[in-house]
């Protein structure tokens, strides 16, 4: 009998064993114990600076808008559409034009090519010292423009444990956190390491990283909270996930093969028990 019964336990213990989730998932915790001047000490002034191989859409406008036609050289997109006659199997294209907004890429030097002004520095602007910086050129040639300016291929790279790892497009010149990477990537997975989250960024050619805890209120304090263009963030697989990755499908069989036989065996037991009391 207690042969039968220490079996049952360490069945149970291995059955159980093997069907244990992580409990440490939830984000943020503390966070509704922090004070009041915690809280404030998390705040971060954060702006998007411009940096070589970004891509800028820029328009111009003026109260006259035919005066700012020279700052904005327009860009036609042909498209071409085929278009089958039943009767005849004949095929003709038609084309049509599609005006976009210019885009000024930043060259290594930090430089972009403007129409009239011509060479500008831009690297290391704000969007809104950019646009500044074009309205005082521009007001050489035409009276009060007004500039509009964004960054069109913001990306960063989300790797390792989220739901839908690759590159994340942000079409915004306002601020983008790891958490906002993480939520258009799916969240975090259940084998995902919450509390070191790699960020890997590069700085004028300097490659600096950071170990963020998604678990902690700390995170919103850390310098790489806000993401910059290009950033990777990887998130590690956590202990349990590596443990399993060291076992081959060859030792993952010999464990499902023992633990069936294991269960088999522990049932013929208990009907051959119940049996011999009869």
């Amino acid at each position: 009998m207690r042969l039968q019964l220490a079996s049952v336990a360490l069945f149970f213990i291995l059955f159980t064993g093997s069907c244990m989730v992580p409990k440490d998932v939830v984000y943020f915790q503390g966070i509704d114990d922090l004070t009041k001047g915690e809280v404030e000490a998390m705040y971060q002034k954060y702006d998007i600076r411009v940096c070589p191989d970004d891509l800028l859409t820029i328009s111009v406008t003026a109260w006259d808008q035919t005066v700012a036609v020279p700052f904005n050289p327009s860009t036609f997109t042909l498209s071409a559409t085929e278009v089958e006659t039943q009767a005849q199997g004949q095929r003709t294209a038609a084309t049509s034009n599609t005006v976009q907004t210019p885009t000024y890429l930043v060259d290594s030097e930090g430089d972009i090519q403007f129409p009239v002004i011509g060479k500008v520095h831009v690297a290391g602007l704000t969007i809104r010292e950019l646009s500044d910086k074009l309205q005082g050129e521009i007001a050489h040639y035409i009276d009060k423009p007004l500039v509009h300016a964004q960054l069109s291929n913001f990306k960063v790279n989300v790797i390792g444990e989220v739901t839908r790892p690759g590159p994340v497009m942000f079409m915004s010149n306002e601020r983008v956190s790891v958490l906002d990477a993480i939520s258009i990537a799916g969240d975090l997975t259940i084998n995902a390491n919450r509390h070191n989250i790699l960020i890997i960024r590069d700085n004028n050619g300097k490659k600096e990283y950071a170990r963020l805890n998604i678990m902690n209120t700390s995170l919103f304090s850390s310098p790489y909270f806000y993401l910059k263009q290009n950033d990777v963030v990887y998130v590690e697989p956590n202990a349990a996930k590596i443990r399993n990755a060291h076992y081959s499908q060859a030792q993952q069989y010999n464990v499902s093969l023992f633990s069936s036989i294991f269960s088999a065996v522990n049932i013929m037991a208990t009907l051959l028990l119940a049996i011999t009391r009869r």
